[in-house]
C-alpha cells in the first residue's frame, strides 16, 4: 500500500490518486486534518505496530511500503473540545504525526526531515556551486554597509531567506522577488531588521522550472519576459496565457540537477533556473516539496506518473529486502 500524507485542499495529490487508480495500486490518502475523527495507537516495543481506524479505512503501518509527503493539514480537534484545550490537543496530534513520520523511515519519497533541511537556501547555493552550477553573486545578511557596497556594483534583486509570507491583522502579504535599491539614503534599520537575500540580477531569456523525480528530469521554460509584471518574478501573476514550453536540457545540466537533488537527501526536487541572454544557466533555488501539477497540465510532462513509478520502486525494493530477510 502507498500512503499519501496531505490535506483535503491539496489538488496536487489528486493527480497522484488518479495515477494510482489508473494502475490499480492500493493506496491510502491521509488528510491529516481529519486524523482526530478516528483512532490511532502504537506499540513502541514492536516494529511498525501502529494501528489506524479512520473513516472508511483500517490499516497498520506494516502495510505501508512507500509514502509521499505532500502538504499535510493541521489536525482539527473535535467540536466538543473546549476552546481553551484546542491548542493543547492540536499540539499533541502534531507530536503524534512527527513520530509517525519518523516511523515511516526510508519509505518516503522525500522524508519530512530531509525536506526541512533542504529548504536551507544557503546550503542549496553552496551545494549547487559544488555540483557545477553557476550561481548569481549573492549577499545574505542584515549588514547595511555590506549591502550598500554590494548593491552599488550592479542591479540587485532582493528576496526572503525563508518565509515569503508576511501575516497581517486582516490579510497575508506575499513577498516576491523584487528589484531593490540600496544607497546612502536607505534607512539602515530597514536592512538590519532581519536577514535578506541580495543577488545580482541576471538578464533573462526565460525562467526554467526543472522537476527531478528519481533519475528522471522534466524541464519547462516559463516566458517571464513576455509580461511586464513577471520580468523579475514570474509568480507575480497567475495569468493562464503565460507561455510554458517543454525544454531539453543539456545532459551535463540534467545530470547536475539529479546530483544536487540527491546531495540534499531527496528523490524529488523542483529547481528554478534563469537562462540568460548568452544561453548560460544560473541556479536560483530548489523547492524540496514544490508544486508541479500546473507544469504537467501546461506541458504534458508525465510528472505524476514518474512520482508513482518512484513510489512503486521504493515499495518493490522494500518487498525484495523483506523477502530476503525471511528467506
Amino acid at each position: 500500500m502507498i500512503l499519501i500524507v496531505t490535506s483535503k485542499r491539496d489538488l496536487t495529490s489528486d493527480f497522484i490518486v488518479l495515477e494510482l487508480q489508473r494502475r490499480g495500486l492500493p493506496y491510502l490518502r491521509l488528510n491529516t486534518e481529519d486524523l482526530p475523527k478516528g483512532t490511532v495507537y502504537c506499540r513502541p516495543e514492536v516494529d511498525d505496530a501502529w494501528h489506524f481506524e479512520l473513516e472508511g479505512a483500517h490499516f497498520d503501518l506494516a502495510l505501508i511500503k512507500a509514502a509521499y509527503f505532500r502538504r499535510p493539514g493541521t489536525p482539527e480537534p473535535l467540536s466538543h473540545i473546549d476552546e481553551s484545550e484546542r491548542t493543547y490537543c492540536m499540539a499533541e496530534w502534531q507530536a503524534l504525526l512527527q513520530s509517525l513520520y519518523w516511523a515511516i523511515g526510508d519509505r518516503w519519497l522525500n522524508a519530512p526531515h530531509s525536506i526541512a533541511l533542504a529548504e536551507d537556501k544557503i546550503r542549496q547555493l553552496t551545494l549547487a556551486r559544488e555540483v557545477g552550477f553557476r550561481i548569481p553573486d549573492t549577499l545574505i545578511g542584515n549588514a547595511p554597509a555590506a549591502a550598500t557596497v554590494f548593491a552599488a556594483r550592479s542591479r540587485t534583486i532582493g528576496k526572503p531567506l525563508r518565509n515569503a509570507v508576511v501575516s497581517g491583522p486582516r490579510s497575508d502579504r506575499v513577498v516576491f522577488t523584487s528589484r531593490i535599491a540600496i544607497d546612502d539614503r536607505t534607512d539602515p534599520l530597514a536592512i538590519s531588521a532581519c536577514p535578506i537575500v541580495l543577488q545580482r540580477e541576471i538578464k533573462k531569456r526565460f525562467d526554467l522550472r526543472v522537476t527531478v523525480v528519481g533519475d528522471q528530469v522534466f524541464a519547462a521554460t516559463i516566458d517571464s519576459q513576455s509580461t511586464p509584471d513577471t520580468v523579475v518574478d514570474w509568480r507575480r501573476t497567475s495569468a493562464p496565457d503565460l507561455p510554458h514550453l517543454t525544454y531539453e536540457l543539456p545532459s551535463e545540466v540534467s545530470n547536475a540537477c539529479v546530483a544536487l537533488t540527491k546531495s540534499l537527501g531527496l528523490r524529488f526536487g523542483a529547481l528554478d533556473f534563469v537562462l540568460d541572454l548568452a544561453g548560460q544557466f544560473w541556479f536560483l533555488e530548489i523547492n524540496p516539496n514544490g508544486q508541479w501539477a500546473w507544469i504537467e497540465t501546461r506541458t504534458g510532462h508525465p510528472i505524476s506518473a514518474a512520482i508513482v513509478s518512484e513510489l512503486e520502486r521504493i515499495a518493490n525494493d522494500r518487498s525484495y529486502a523483506g523477502n530476503l530477510a525471511t528467506a
